[in-house]
């Protein structure tokens, strides 16, 4: 039996990210950049060229990008979705200047400064015009994949480069708009034709964000209640995909579309569970992008025009770069930042085969000149991550020297808390333990598998999410790994244990008090590794025994000793 075509360029795809990746790991490049070599290297430009005169290679090499290219959108709407789960409303307001003002300065500058340049070198003003503006955007998935990796995302440099790169989301439709105004389509004025297509866009958004918080919550919780993970990730899948389809049926970037749907999710406690569910799917659809990607570089072309793609990628990134750092350090940020995000971005975008595409078909682009354009793109995307390394040591190094900026701080969130206390369940004993840290101001995070439950607490404006206490992931996520002490209230014997030893994996001098069932099961917990473990009916007994010692009139001194050596007693004796 033979495999089908899809499964096949999967078995490939799983090759490479179990073999090819981790060599170019262990090399100290980046995952991104691997994932984008072995694109080039066995797409249908590099060793699938070869594949007729060596049939075997047909069984080690990608027959077209496009077979894979819907599951590699996934990757790019998953990692969006989750950038949106890490922000909030509140947060992406904060951020409008640099949204509105720089990004908006961005795109119109390098468009026209792009434009300009290709018309004075090959005299085709309207297709000039097409190619500048699709060399302006950068590649979101690329950037910001670099950003996470280099845990720079809640940083100065993150935050610049999530605003301009949602504004070039944004101007996708102007863009498609003036692709159709240049090949003669549209009778209406340039200006006009332009603001029709941003408030498209920004109407697309205002709905969606309405919409989304009247319909996806009350999904979330539904599914929450049943305490299903695998419910938990449909609905998921769904709000990140549903979104995305609401956004292109707009004209929409989908990526935009994931985003906000992240973003309405952002403020609710259900992020870190979610976040946590569809890492592992996120993780191999963006590899799959980044092979696409790679798959679009022609080796032929680069080898017989070497030159002049060399020269003009050197152009792009240069002009690009500098229009960007001109345009940050305009809006305040400091030089090395705006060096450092500068660099990120200097590179093309996926938008742009998108839209050379879409004007090819207007007939306002050549077959030639748009294979020159996209092979120029896809390898300043593929300079993306080598670019994003080189804007980090330069800034570190400026940082180093002393030069009079203060260290580049991460925005504060719940993966940066330390000398908190983690809960593990709000149910009665949960709260109680809340309360008693409340009355002295000491910080907690309390995590609750009851959705119901989760969403009382919440309307009280206290620090409870929905999540497993049990999973590492979801422990890292809310600063497990610098937390003073972990209060495990769970009254499930094997689910107790279960979350001792994940808390032991990442914080293994942690100081971790558990509720038990009985003074054998509170021996079991601390061979597990609790610190303390404190038997729910032995202390119930042991404090109804202290209120009938002092009640039958027996001294202060003599009821805790007596009640003392009954405790130990107890504790000490075998389980049955």
């Amino acid at each position: 039996m033979e495999l089908g075509g899809w499964a096949h360029d999967l078995l490939i795809f799983l090759v490479a990210a179990g073999v090819v990746v981790p060599l170019f790991a262990r090399v100290r490049i980046g995952i991104v950049l691997g994932f984008l070599v072995a694109g080039v290297i066995l797409g249908p430009g590099g060793l699938g060229r070869l594949a007729d005169d060596a049939p075997w290679l047909h069984y080690v090499t990608f027959a077209s990008e496009e077979r894979v290219a819907p599951f590699a959108e996934l990757g790019v709407l998953f990692l969006l979705f989750t950038i949106g789960l890490e922000l909030s409303a509140e947060r992406l307001w904060a951020m409008r200047r640099m949204v509105f003002g720089a990004g908006t300065l961005q795109m119109v500058l390098t468009t026209i400064l792009l434009a300009g340049l290709i018309a004075w070198i090959a005299g085709d003003l309207p297709a000039a015009i097409v190619f500048g503006l699709g060399l302006a955007f950068s590649s979101t998935a690329i950037a910001l994949q670099v950003l996470i990796e280099q845990r720079r995302f809640g940083t100065e440099v993150g935050r610049a480069s999530l605003g301009i790169l949602l504004m070039q989301d944004l101007m996708v439709v102007p863009g498609v708009i003036l692709v159709t105004i240049l090949a003669g389509e549209s009778d209406e004025p340039v200006w006009f034709s332009v603001a029709r297509g941003i408030g498209i866009a920004v109407a697309a958004v205002a709905v969606i964000l309405v919409a989304g918080r009247f319909i996806m919550r009350p999904l979330l919780a539904a599914a929450a209640s049943t305490k299903s993970r695998e419910i938990m990730v449909a609905i998921a899948l769904l709000l990140a995909i549903g979104a995305a389809v609401a956004t292109e049926a707009a004209g929409l970037s989908t990526a935009l579309g994931a985003f906000l749907a992240g973003l309405l999710l952002g403020s609710s406690p259900y992020r870190h569970q979610i976040e946590v569910d569809i890492e592992p799917f996120k993780g191999l659809l963006l590899g799959l992008f980044f092979m696409t990607v790679g798959m679009t570089i022609d080796l032929p072309l680069i080898a017989a025009q070497f030159f002049g793609i060399l020269g003009a990628l050197a152009a792009l990134l240069i002009v690009k770069a500098g229009l960007v750092f001109g345009i940050l350090k305009a809006f305040g940020l400091q030089g090395r930042r705006a060096l450092e995000t500068a660099l990120l971005l200097a590179g093309a975008g996926e938008f742009a085969f998108v839209l050379y595409t879409l004007a090819r078909q207007e007939g306002l682009l050549a077959w030639d000149e748009t294979r020159f354009v996209t092979t120029v793109a896809a390898l300043s995307m593929m300079l993306t991550p080598v670019l994003g390394a080189i804007g980090r040591r330069i800034s570190d190094r400026i940082g180093r020297s002393g030069h009079g900026e203060e260290e580049q701080k991460p925005e504060q969130g719940l993966r940066d808390l330390a000398d908190h206390v983690v809960i593990g369940g709000f149910g009665r004993v949960g709260e109680m333990v809340a309360r008693a840290l409340e009355t002295t101001s000491t910080r907690y995070v309390a995590l609750d598998l009851d959705a119901k439950r989760v969403a009382e607490a919440r309307a009280l404006q206290r620090n409870v999410f929905f999540g497993d206490i049990s999973r590492p992931e979801i422990l890292e996520r809310i600063g497990g790994a610098r937390a003073k002490a972990f209060v495990i209230t769970a009254d499930i014997p094997a689910e107790t244990e279960r979350t001792v030893n994940a808390i032991r994996q990442i914080r293994p001098d942690a100081m971790i008090y558990a509720r038990a069932r009985d003074p054998a099961h509170a021996r079991q917990l601390i061979e597990a590794g609790a610190s303390e473990a404190v038997p729910e009916a032995l202390e119930g007994s042991i404090e109804l025994a202290h209120r009938v010692l002092e009640g039958l009139g027996f001294p202060g001194d003599a009821v805790t000793d007596t009640l003392g050596d009954l405790r130990r007693a107890a504790m000490a004796r075998p389980a049955d």
